[in-house]
């Protein structure tokens, strides 16, 4: 089975036929796979290839400078982050990576920040401005293309339009770039384990070089092979849990890169308010097939699986 590819101007078209038809294929990828490709975003190919260097020139930053940002000592989890220092499989090897996290900047005396200090506050930037400069723009043109999905999906689970949307006031969606460097033996394939991500959806930006495999129901990992231009999306748990596992959160993982090769990937977390209540969808639930899950605040959920996946949280 391959992985579909959805067309995100014609999600959003003002002929009815033409939307129709592409939510059709919107729906079928989410609840049968849970990933698709994302393709006529809308986001330039300039502020692609931007920010593909832009993770390079980042990591190959030296390593004192990087830590003058160490995402330890953030308490809202922004900033870079060490190779081993995740494990999203948590029986296997550590990933072989390194991270670089921001999200919406909040000031330190927004009320927020005092209630929720785990999520909500200051980003610890690159001292770097260009840097900065292209991750702000891509946070800003990633976020667009992720209302605009967020809205279609609403629709084709015949919903208000701004059924989702309308809890992303002030969201924790994080913007992360990812090294994968080259293995460091060739028992060491785990660049990135076995996980299902947390949130809403994720778009992923990733290089051409090729890792990113997706569990098929059957067992089968499929080859999400890099599409130039397209975004590869998946659903996440909150909204698995948000539609009653009528979308489904599809596991998947990196393979680590074989000697001398480095791979870039930009994924873009979309995660809602704090305060979101994630109950059933009314449209997801009948006498049938009651709702499975009680509700939860999405960031309390965001919380929980932060908490399982980073030693230094454990540690606290």
């Amino acid at each position: 089975m391959s992985i579909p590819l959805i067309n995100l101007t014609n999600l959003v078209s003002e002929k009815s036929e033409v939307r129709q038809n592409e939510m059709a294929l919107l729906d079928k990828a989410c609840r049968e796979i849970g990933f698709f490709y994302l393709v006529d975003t809308g986001i330039p190919q300039t502020l692609i290839s931007k920010m593909m260097s832009t993770a390079k020139t980042y990591f190959e930053k030296p390593l004192e400078e990087k830590m003058a940002i160490d995402i330890k000592n953030s308490p809202n989890h922004r900033g870079y982050g060490g190779i081993g220092e995740e494990q999203l499989d948590e029986v296997n090897k550590a990933d072989w990576k390194e991270t670089f996290d921001m999200a919406l900047d909040i000031p330190a005396d927004n009320p927020l920040v005092a209630k929720y200090p785990t999520m909500y506050g200051p980003n610890q930037n690159p001292s770097d401005p260009e840097i900065l400069e292209a991750l702000q723009e891509y946070y800003v043109s990633a976020f667009e293309v992720s209302q605009k999905l967020l809205g279609a999906m609403a629709e084709t689970l015949k919903l208000e339009d701004d059924f989702f949307t309308k809890c992303f006031k002030t969201h924790v969606t994080v913007l992360r770039m990812i090294h994968y460097p080259p293995r460091p033996e060739a028992s060491h394939d785990n660049g990135a384990g076995a996980h299902t991500d947390y949130g809403c959806v994720t778009l992923l930006l990733q290089d051409q070089t090729g890792g990113l495999q997706v569990k098929h129901r059957n067992g089968e990992w499929i080859d999400a092979e890099p599409m130039e231009g397209a975004l590869v999306v998946n659903i996440g748990d909150l909204m698995q849990r948000w539609t009653n596992d009528e979308y489904v959160s599809t596991a998947h993982r990196v393979k680590a890169s074989n000697p001398g090769v480095h791979r870039y990937s930009i994924p873009f977390f979309v995660e809602p308010d704090y305060e979101t209540d994630v109950s059933c969808v009314p449209t997801c639930a009948t006498e049938e097939s009651p709702a499975k899950y009680e509700s939860v605040l999405a960031g309390d959920w965001i919380q929980s699986r932060f908490d399982a996946t980073y030693d230094y949280r454990e540690a606290e």
